[in-house]
């Protein structure tokens, strides 16, 4: 048996459990929105999933460490290294208006290093997983799967080119070099969130990227996106979701893309 396959199994677990949730409550007439500190909305979707992955948890992994956007660090019980990070619903701005483009995000990290990542996004029946050295996969469940990979384009004026919105790329100094790469690919959209990250592990766009980010936002992305064959790191080089920014790419296109919105 592969070293991450009970992890893996266990975060489909958690996905279940976070999808009854997150559903029942989507457009919802009696959905509780506020505002937090730094003013993104939270719902009560958002905190009721995290309070009960968490509870899951602490039965099946009581010596690991949690950490999730809404409730933020719970101590590992033990001396080890291994932390599951949680954003129970990635795209709550979409969630609230009634977009169905939000899902749950789930890792396990060991040390700096995301070990196992799962998206869930019950609204579009799709979900994708990935764990180091098991590949990454895609469907509705664990049971009926496909095996995804990114694409092969290697030229940038055939490439499928997203990224969540231009304000932050302005905000960092670097809107004049966005608005070049989308001049000069074949496409760009933003597709926002999770999902542009999962077109990029299925090979149905080639680059995903973002100025600014939170750990729980990335965690659960890098396995699936490497895993397909992806190359992931922040805008300063440095792989894996610590940096706090994202390019993402299907390695082929990586160091043109780094090259232009790179620090």
């Amino acid at each position: 048996m592969a070293r991450y396959t009970d992890d893996l199994a266990l975060a489909h677990l958690l996905a279940d459990t976070a999808d009854a949730i997150s559903v029942a409550r989507f457009r919802a007439l009696d959905l509780h929105v506020s505002a937090k500190p730094d003013l993104t909305p939270v719902s009560d979707a958002d905190t009721a999933v995290e309070k009960a992955l968490r509870a899951t948890l602490a039965r099946a992994r009581p010596r690991d460490a949690v950490l999730g956007e809404e409730y933020g660090a719970t101590p590992a019980a033990g001396t080890g290294r291994r932390r599951w990070i949680i954003d129970p619903i990635d795209g709550t701005k979409n969630y609230v208006r009634g977009v169905p483009v939000w899902a749950t995000l789930i890792a396990l990290v060991e040390g700096d290093e995301p070990v196992v990542g799962l998206v869930s996004a019950p609204a579009l029946g799709r979900r994708w997983w990935a764990a180091t050295g098991l590949g990454a996969y895609a469907g509705r469940h664990q049971s009926a799967a496909t095996q995804i990979h990114v694409s092969g384009v290697s030229q940038l004026a055939d490439a499928s080119f997203c990224y969540s919105s231009l304000t932050g790329w302005e905000e960092v100094g670097r809107l004049d070099a966005m608005l070049d790469i989308m001049r000069h690919t074949w496409r760009s959209r933003a597709y926002g969130d999770f999902y542009g990250y999962m077109l990029l592990a299925e090979g149905a766009v080639d680059i995903m990227v973002e100025p600014e980010l939170s750990l729980w936002d990335l965690a659960a992305l890098v396995p699936i996106v490497t895993e397909a064959g992806g190359t992931f790191t922040d805008r300063a080089g440095r792989p894996g979701p610590g940096g706090g920014s994202a390019i993402a790419t299907n390695g082929k296109l990586h160091s043109e893309i780094y090259a232009r919105l790179g620090e």
